[in-house]
């Protein structure tokens, strides 16, 4: 395994403070090197490297998800950029997180998280599989092996007896949110799904991503417009049909990348690109002003966004970028979105160092890309992550696309890997044949500032 990486200087950083960070956007050398400079900022507040932390956790008031979903960003920033300095980190962070039974609940976050937390960290070692992120040892847990346990669990918490199937928000009945099903939480489960089907070319993962589209269709959760609405509460009294119309750039993003997915394993077939192209109107229709990306359900609002809430945008910008190259047909309506978006982030990279940000002075990176030159006051994890993956995103069809295992992914699978719930805490129903059904087939083959509704997601703090 890796050691910790010294964070000394890395290449295409400025010695001497800057002032904003001004890049060339027809230069891939000056992108990369203001990429570079956005990662430096944003790893700088990462400790789980410090003597005596824990590799993979981010400290207060960052929650866990976040750090998984850093890692799954900085390998993409290798892969598009080829600056290594942040891979021994990764590796490790990656590899400390597994847990005990490898499927990404380690026990220090196994009564707090949800399955979205969990999926942040699948979408992860997913991303390590697609990029040929450098293989762990063999008596170590694989990234694809990682993402089949993940993808393994998802199968058998599926509960057709509320709204007609999905997923709960919550793994355990004992924390806020076990009653709400949601679309980030089915989204990491569709996300997962379908890139392990383009992955592997096993058609019972995309059977699944399929029937995760359709039931999100069913109750709702994605309108005729393909808009992603987050959720709805009380699904056992309800049967989800109180829904929350929050829309994030998040939820957009796992099923938008992962409708890509399925529109390249499909070779472009009709379903999936109208669902693909649905999906790119609806999202350039309500996540962008003016060219450029913002949160409309919280920024520019009298409810601020919360830190989680200040880390979904960099998401889809990434995911938009990845759809363009498996889903070449959405390209010439993506990257001039992503290109504006990307300018008005770096104009936004012009706050000063301080107790908090601890990377090149006058670079930190404020949040609202639509605030113009005049950095807004705000930095922190999710807006240094946000900035970092927008400024990267156009290199992303100049790099090699995510392999799979006949393109020369090398990750190993374990089509068997994942374990039950009640191994870790008593669960509160039994698992159905029904429910090993599903799984028993594809193991055999081969991832709101609003109150009403949604008052749960403030309560713990954990992700909306």
């Amino acid at each position: 395994m890796y050691l910790p990486t010294v964070l000394v200087g890395l290449s295409g950083l400025l010695l001497q403070p800057v002032t904003a960070i001004d890049v060339d956007w027809t230069s891939d050398s000056s992108i990369k090197s203001a990429a570079s400079t956005i990662a430096y900022g944003l790893v700088k507040y990462y400790t789980g490297n410090n003597t005596g932390d824990v590799p993979g956790n981010l400290p207060d008031p960052y929650y866990w998800w976040e750090a998984g979903a850093m890692f799954g960003a900085l390998i993409d920033y290798w892969a598009f950029t080829g600056d290594e300095t942040y891979n021994d980190i990764t590796f490790q962070a990656l590899q400390h997180q597994v847990g005990d039974d490898q499927d990404f609940m380690p026990s220090n976050q196994t009564k707090s998280e949800g399955n979205d937390d969990q999926g942040f960290w699948a979408m992860a070692a997913m991303t390590a599989a697609e990029q040929n992120f450098t293989n762990p040892d063999s008596d170590q847990p694989q990234w694809l092996a990682l993402a089949q346990a993940v993808y393994n669990e998802y199968v058998n918490r599926w509960e057709p007896d509320t709204c007609g199937g999905g997923m709960r928000w919550q793994i355990y009945t004992f924390n806020n949110g076990y009653n709400y099903k949601n679309s980030v939480s089915n989204g990491c489960f569709f996300n997962v799904a379908a890139r392990l089907a383009r992955y592997t070319a096993n058609d019972t993962y995309g059977d699944w991503a399929n029937k995760i589209f359709e039931w999100e269709q069913s109750v709702g959760f994605i309108n005729d417009n393909y808009n992603v609405l987050d959720g709805a509460g009380n699904a056992g009294t309800d049967n989800c049909s109180a829904i929350n119309a929050a829309q994030f750039t998040y939820n957009a993003g796992l099923f938008l990348y992962g409708s890509a997915a399925m529109y390249n394993y499909t070779d472009g077939s009709d379903t999936w690109k109208t669902r693909v192209q649905g999906q790119v109107e609806s999202v350039a229709s309500i996540f962008f002003q003016d060219g450029v990306m913002w949160e409309p359900s919280c920024e520019k609002t009298t409810a601020k966004c919360n830190t989680d809430q200040q880390a979904f945008k960099g998401h889809l910008s990434r995911w938009m970028a990845l759809t363009a190259v498996l889903a070449p047909f959405t390209y010439d309506t993506i990257m001039p979105l992503l290109e504006s978006s990307a300018k008005a982030a770096a104009e936004q990279c012009s706050g000063a160092a301080g107790t908090d940000f601890k990377g090149v002075d006058g670079t930190a990176c404020g949040f609202s890309w639509l605030a113009g030159s005049t950095f807004d006051g705000e930095y922190g994890v999710g807006e240094q992550l946000n900035a970092l993956q927008v400024v990267m995103a156009p290199l992303a069809d100049t790099a090699t696309p995510p392999y799979t295992s006949d393109s020369g992914g090398s990750s190993v699978g374990n089509a068997n890997a994942g374990a039950s719930d009640d191994d870790k805490i008593e669960q509160p129903r039994a698992i159905t044949t029904a429910d090993r059904a599903g799984a028993g087939i594809l193991t055999a083959l081969v991832c709101g500032g609003l109150v009403g509704g949604m008052w749960f997601v403030w309560a713990d703090g954990v992700m909306g």
